[in-house]
C-alpha cells in the first residue's frame, strides 16, 4: 500500500526515514509514495532526497494508487486533513494528539467510520522498551503488588520549535508529551481513574505550558504520577515503581537501573545513620542481607510494530492496535488535568 506524508517537518522527516527502512525489511507492506508540505524549503529538501512532492492535497486525494496518508502537521490542522482523506477513501495515520479536544476527536472518528477507512493515531510510545520493561516488572510480580508509579521525561531545552509555543496550534507540553505518557498510564493500569490533580508550569513565559506535574488515583488504589519538565538540568529516573516487596528504577531510555527486592522483611542488621543534624534508622538503607539486587527484566519491542499493525489492519488481516475509546479516554483525562490546573483543585472523575 502506498502512503503519502502530509507535513514534512521533524516528525514527517522521521516517518519518511522509518518507512524507508520498513519497506526494506517488509517488502510489499507500506511504500512511501511521496510527501506534501506548504513550506517550499521542505519540499525542496524532499526532492533532493529523491521523494515525490505532491503539489496540493487534492493531488493526493485524486491519486488512485495512494491507499493511505500520514498526517504530521501542526495539531490544529489535523482534523481538516482527516476529513478530506476519509472522504477520498484513504486510510489514515495521524500524529498525536489527533485533535484539539475530545469533541473534535469524536467527529474525526465519525468521518473515518462513515467512509469505512482505517484511522489510527501514532501512539508510538506504546512500543518504547522502557515502558514495556516497566509493564513487565508488574506482570512478573518482581516487587510484589505495585501501589505507586512515577513516570518522568525531563530536559532543559524549553518548548521545541515555533508552533508548539502557540495555543492556537495546539502547543504546550501536555499535548506534546502528556498525551504519550497518559496513554502509557492507561495501558499500564487497568482500572478506572477516580481523581486527577495537575499543575502546569510556565517557566519560560510562553502562552502554553512548558511542563506539568500530574497525579492520578485509580479505583484499584494505584497512584500514578506523570512529570514533564523542559527546565530540568539534571537527569531524573524515567520510571520509579514502588511495590510492597521492593522498588524498581528504570533510569533512562537506555534501560539502565535495577530492582531491589526484600528477602528479609524485618532487617535484623539495620544500622542507624547520621542524617543532617540528627540520627535515623527509619530512613537508613537496608543491610545487604535483607534485600537482593536484581537486573531489570528487559523487554524489547518488535521492530516497526506500529507500521506492521497498520498495514495488516488496513488489509483487514489484524485488529488495529490503537482503539478509538483508548484515544478518547486520553483526551478526557487531559481535559480533566486542564480543569484541575485551572482551578488548582483535585477533580473527581470516572474515566
Amino acid at each position: 500500500m502506498k502512503i503519502v506524508i502530509i507535513g514534512y517537518g521533524g516528525m514527517g522527516g522521521y516517518h519518511a526515514n522509518q518507512l524507508g527502512e520498513f519497506a526494506k525489511a517488509e517488502t510489499g507492506t507500506l511504500e512511501l509514495a511521496g510527501i506534501y508540505d506548504i513550506d517550499k524549503a521542505r519540499c525542496a529538501e524532499a526532492k533532493a532526497k529523491g521523494l515525490r512532492v505532491y503539489g496540493s492535497p487534492e493531488e493526493i486525494w485524486a491519486d488512485k494508487e495512494v491507499g493511505a496518508v500520514l498526517i504530521a502537521t501542526p495539531n490544529d490542522v489535523h482534523a481538516e486533513y482527516v476529513y478530506a482523506a476519509a472522504k477520498s477513501g484513504k486510510n489514515i495515520i495521524c500524529e498525536k494528539p489527533i485533535a484539539m479536544s475530545t469533541a473534535q476527536a469524536e467527529t474525526m472518528y465519525d468521518a473515518a467510520e462513515k467512509a469505512g477507512v482505517l484511522f489510527e493515531v501514532h501512539q508510538n510510545r506504546r512500543w518504547d522498551d522502557d515502558f514495556l520493561t516497566a509493564k513487565n516488572i508488574m506482570a512478573k510480580g518482581e516487587i510484589g503488588d505495585i501501589y505507586k508509579i512515577e513516570s518522568r521525561v525531563v530536559g532543559a531545552n524549553g518548548i521545541p520549535g515555533a508552533w508548539r509555543k502557540e495555543k492556537a496550534h495546539g502547543g504546550g507540553m501536555m499535548l506534546d508529551w502528556g498525551v504519550h505518557l497518559i496513554d502509557q498510564m492507561l495501558q499500564f493500569v487497568k482500572s478506572t481513574v477516580v481523581s486527577v490533580y495537575c499543575e502546569y508550569s510556565y517557566i519560560y513565559g510562553e502562552e502554553v505550558d512548558d511542563g506539568c506535574d500530574l497525579s492520578v488515583l485509580f479505583e484499584n488504589g494505584i497512584r500514578y504520577r506523570v512529570v514533564i519538565a523542559t527546565d530540568c538540568f539534571r537527569k531524573l529516573p524515567r520510571w520509579q515503581l514502588y511495590g510492597i516487596d521492593g522498588t524498581a528504577t528504570i533510569a533512562d531510555w537506555d534501560l539502565s537501573g535495577g530492582v531491589t527486592r526484600v528477602v528479609e522483611r524485618q532487617d535484623k542488621n539495620l544500622v542507624g545513620i547520621k542524617a543532617g543534624n540528627g540520627f535515623t534508622k527509619t530512613m537508613a538503607q537496608r543491610s545487604e542481607s535483607s534485600v537482593e539486587e536484581l537486573p531489570l527484566p528487559i523487554v524489547h519491542a518488535e521492530p516497526f510494530a506500529f507500521y506492521k499493525n497498520f498495514a495488516a489492519a488496513a488489509e483487514r488481516k489484524a485488529t488495529p492496535a490503537i482503539h478509538k475509546e483508548e484515544v478518547l479516554r486520553v483526551f478526557r483525562l487531559m481535559e480533566a488535568a486542564a480543569e484541575s490546573a485551572e482551578k488548582n483543585e483535585v477533580i473527581k472523575v470516572r474515566i
